[in-house]
């Protein structure tokens, strides 16, 4: 159990890493903000696995941690990169789609 202990905790140091190589190789905030948010998530994840295998009498504490990360994680990458997008940080030259500028045209009734 040990070995697997530490094959889950290496699986989330992997996600840790790929996190930072994408943040540091994403061309805007909001790329970014999504390798961030993916990467931290499923290595957090993971690294808890890890922790329950080894130490199973932490399980119930390491499930709340979980839920609270799975939970507040998407949620704060999402603010961070509307607040970004609101105040006019700019998009990736190669963005195709930016679905966002026709809403927040109507919220703001320049669409009139």
């Amino acid at each position: 159990m040990i070995i697997v202990s530490y094959i889950l905790m290496l699986i989330g140091a992997f996600f840790y890493a790929i996190g930072g190589l994408g943040i540091y190789r994403m061309p805007d905030l909001f790329n970014r903000a999504q390798a961030g948010t993916k990467a931290t998530t499923l290595g957090t994840l993971s690294l808890l696995l890890g922790v329950g295998v080894q130490q199973p009498s932490w399980i119930p504490k390491l499930l709340l941690i979980a839920v609270f990360i799975a939970v507040t994680n998407p949620v704060g990458s999402s603010t961070l990169a509307r607040a970004g997008y609101h105040s006019g940080v700019p998009i990736y030259e190669g963005t195709q789609v930016d679905d966002l500028k026709e809403l927040y045209k109507k919220e703001d009734g320049l669409d009139e």
